[in-house]
């Protein structure tokens, strides 16, 4: 992922749980973590921007506070 013109790189874990896919994406800068849950039939690059979004939305957050 690129913003700002830094590399941004986050870990990003996929898990099935039953009729769902639960996706974590993990900033190993800030150790940081979010989740989604989401329809397996999505691909998991699109389920991996709903939760980078997450976790910059909640990066922000903390910063700002």
């Amino acid at each position: 992922m690129t913003g700002g013109g830094e590399e941004e790189q986050y870990i990003m874990e996929f898990i099935s749980m039953g009729p769902s896919l639960k996706v974590t994406a993990f900033d190993p800068a800030t150790l940081r973590e979010v989740s989604i849950v989401g329809d397996p039939r999505a691909s998991r690059e699109e389920l991996s921007q709903l939760a980078i979004r997450k976790l910059r939305y909640v990066l922000n957050r903390d910063k700002d506070n």
